[in-house]
């Protein structure tokens, strides 16, 4: 059994875990959409306004803080005024060349995010839009009334504006969204986002799109030309075992190599948010400019007999460990990190949920957003730790990462990933600095097999169980973790 030591400093605290690190997306891509969250009024699937009860009820209990519709590289090929009054049709050339019948549009989106209650993101169109369109979209949303805009939106149903927080100007505008120079964007984002009006009280949060992995450059020029006029610059990096063109990985059928790959890229996160965040620090040293991870997740190949272009993939034990080992890096960068949108909600790659028709079920990833939701908008505790050393073959990881955090009622919650897909960790952590607590309680996500899984006909197979393999006396809490496992602690206030 490995050793690891930690000390958290319970009376320190070192900023804010804001909760849109928390946060999702949902792509017009596969199933994600249409069957997955949109099923239509007059499905026989349980329904609110054709939204899918039971895939809205499952993700309210997360308490998903943003979600980012509709793309991806869907958004810049997306005309919105398609997908409101009289709906038109449209190619989805980038996600299996389907025809969208736009039946979820703007409307729609928008009642999905009050029944979440959630804020909405909305991907406005550079790549293939205009000013005037992207000008016009939010006139719709937002203003109160007297001009054809907000008399439209007001015919097609909608009496009052929206709220809307977050507006990205394009979607990765490198690739899909364009093939731009960096230069090039630059100065088309500073043209869009003069068009993205404040109305009826609305300050919208303007996000620019930002780099491809380690595009250094990319962050370089956009933040030396248009850091004034943004609030936040994107970031995408995906978790991918294999190749990305030659073959990711299997979802479910994969090695102990690539376990291990995977949790090794998964850390590589890390040393990308601090290059970027070094980057962006030159131009913005009080940190107003967010960073914002608005794709991230592991991306692997597709279900095998499904269509390829719809990334449906399956979820296992590993992804649920990827990701809580990404939310513990985002903790770690509080100070730039402010939003992660995971890719993606519903039936495409990293998903949430899983749904066949009327079944549903709930994956290991879900249930570490429903564990970690406790860390949004908690206090960030200052935390040290010394891992033990995971070793595989000539590579080597921290077998651990810790993370602790104090929400407004004084609570900690400690959250504690092990990554080794084949030993124990020892964990001791010191608490300074603690006052008197209440009972302790754990709860554990842990399988025997590192490809565990959900599945329509097992839908129970990995799930959260109660934990009490720690104790916590005299500023002392020793814990032992089984492999391939993720342990939240919650010190509760003494009553």
């Amino acid at each position: 059994m490995s050793k690891n030591t930690a000390v958290i400093q319970t009376d320190i605290i070192e900023g804010t875990i804001n909760k849109n690190i928390y946060g999702h997306f949902a792509e017009h891509l596969g199933r994600g959409i249409y069957e997955g969250i949109w099923v239509g009024e007059d499905s026989r699937i349980p329904n609110i306004e054709g939204i899918r009860a039971d895939v809205a009820q499952a993700l309210k209990k997360l308490n998903i803080p943003v979600l980012r519709w509709p793309g991806g590289c869907f958004a810049d090929e997306y005309h919105w005024a398609n997908g409101v009054g009289e709906r038109q049709t449209m190619l989805n050339t980038h996600w299996g060349g389907t025809i969208d019948s736009n039946e979820f549009g703007t409307h729609e989106f928008m009642r999905l995010c009050e029944l979440l209650g959630c804020e909405p993101y909305i991907a406005g169109n550079v790549g293939s839009g205009t000013v005037k369109e992207m000008a016009d979209w939010v006139e719709y949303m937002t203003f109160e009334a007297g001009t054809p805009m907000s008399d439209w939106r007001k015919e097609n149903g909608r009496e009052k504006p929206w709220k809307l927080k977050y507006f990205g100007i394009g979607n990765e505008n490198w690739g899909c969204g364009g093939n731009m120079h960096p230069e090039y964007y630059a100065d088309l984002y500073r043209n869009f986002q003069t068009y993205v009006r404040n109305y009826s009280g609305n300050e919208v949060f303007k996000i620019a799109g930002g780099a491809n992995v380690d595009d250094y450059r990319w962050t370089e020029i956009l933040m030396k030309k248009a850091a004034d006029l943004m609030d936040g610059l994107s970031l995408h990096y995906y978790t991918i075992p294999g190749d990305f063109w030659k073959g990711k990985g299997s979802a479910t059928e994969f090695s102990e190599d690539e376990w291990f790959i995977t949790m090794k890229k998964a850390a590589y996160m890390d040393e990308l948010i601090t290059r970027h965040s070094c980057i962006m620090d030159q131009y913005d040293p009080d940190k107003r400019v967010g960073l914002i991870i608005d794709e991230w997740g592991t991306w692997l190949d597709p279900e095998p007999g499904t269509n390829p272009g719809f990334l449906y993939q399956q979820n296992t034990i590993r992804d649920a460990l990827a990701a809580a080992s990404h939310f513990h890096i985002f903790h770690q960068h509080a100070s730039r990190v402010q939003m992660a949108n995971i890719a993606q909600t519903v039936n495409v790659l990293q998903a949430m949920i899983l749904t066949e028709g009327e079944n549903m079920l709930l994956t290991p990833t879900y249930h570490v957003f429903d564990m970690f939701k406790v860390h949004q908008d908690a206090f960030l505790l200052a935390a040290e730790t010394k891992a033990a050393r995971y070793e595989w073959k000539d590579g080597q990881l921290p077998q651990v990462s810790i993370s602790a955090s104090k929400n407004k009622a004084g609570d900690i919650h400690i959250s504690i990933c092990n990554i080794d897909h084949l030993q124990k960790a020892d964990v001791k952590i010191e608490l300074r600095g603690m006052s008197k607590r209440g009972n302790p309680s754990g709860t554990i996500l842990h399988t025997d097999k590192m490809n565990a899984r959900n599945t329509f006909s097992s839908p129970e197979n990995v799930k959260p169980k109660p934990f009490a393999g720690f104790t916590v006396q005299d500023g002392k809490l020793n814990a032992e973790l089984p492999p391939m496992a993720v342990v939240l602690l919650t010190l509760p206030t003494s009553k």
